[in-house]
C-alpha cells in the first residue's frame, strides 16, 4: 500500500507541508477546546473541538494513520453527529434569517462545527496514496483562514462588542 510519506523514502515537501497544516489545525482545535472551558455548555463543545485536535495529531505524526480503522471510525463518528449538529444550527440561522452569524452564539458554533467536519473530510484516506496539490491547496487555504479570522476578532474589539461575555474572556 502506498502511504504519504513512507518511512524508508525521503519526505517529500507535499507530505511534510501536509503534517504541518494538521499540526497547526491540531494546534488550532486545541485552541478551540480551551476557549470554550467558561462556556455554559462546555463539556459538549469541548469534545466538539477535542476530538478533532487529537485526530490531527496523530497525523501530524504518523500520516498513515487515517489509514488505520480506529482513527476512521472515531473521524466518521465525529463527522456524523456534527453534521447532524450544523443541519440543526444551519436550520435555526435559516428560520431565523440571520446574516451576520459570527455575531450569534449559534453562527459561531455552526461555524466551528463545519470547519471541523470539513477537516475530517479531507483528511479521510489521505494516508492511502501520496498527497496531491489540489487537496494541499485546499489545505492551506483552510489552515490559513481560522488564524487569520481569529486575529481580525482580537484587533478588532467593536465587532465582538454583542457577544456574550463568556465569548469574550477566555483568550
Amino acid at each position: 500500500m502506498e502511504g504519504v510519506c513512507k518511512e524508508n523514502l525521503t519526505k517529500t515537501w507535499l507530505c511534510v507541508i501536509w503534517q504541518v497544516c494538521n499540526g497547526f489545525m491540531s494546534l488550532f482545535f486545541a485552541l478551540a477546546t480551551y476557549v470554550q472551558i467558561n462556556d455554559p455548555d462546555a463539556g459538549l463543545w469541548m469534545v466538539g473541538y477535542g476530538v478533532p485536535a487529537l485526530l490531527c495529531a496523530f497525523i501530524t505524526l504518523n500520516p498513515q494513520v487515517t489509514e488505520c480503522s480506529p482513527w476512521r471510525r472515531l473521524a466518521d463518528l465525529h463527522v456524523m453527529i456534527s453534521s447532524a449538529v450544523i443541519a440543526m444550527l444551519g436550520w435555526s440561522l435559516y428560520k431565523g434569517r440571520i446574516t451576520d452569524i459570527f455575531q450569534q452564539e449559534e453562527g459561531r458554533e455552526f461555524s466551528g462545527l463545519m470547519l471541523t467536519a470539513v477537516w475530517l473530510l479531507l483528511c479521510r484516506h489521505s494516508g492511502r496514496a501520496p498527497v496531491g496539490m489540489l487537496r494541499l491547496s485546499t489545505a492551506v487555504a483552510i489552515t490559513v483562514f481560522p488564524f487569520v479570522a481569529w486575529l481580525y476578532y482580537y484587533i478588532n474589539k467593536e465587532l465582538r462588542s454583542n457577544w456574550p461575555s463568556h465569548c469574550k474572556t477566555a483568550i
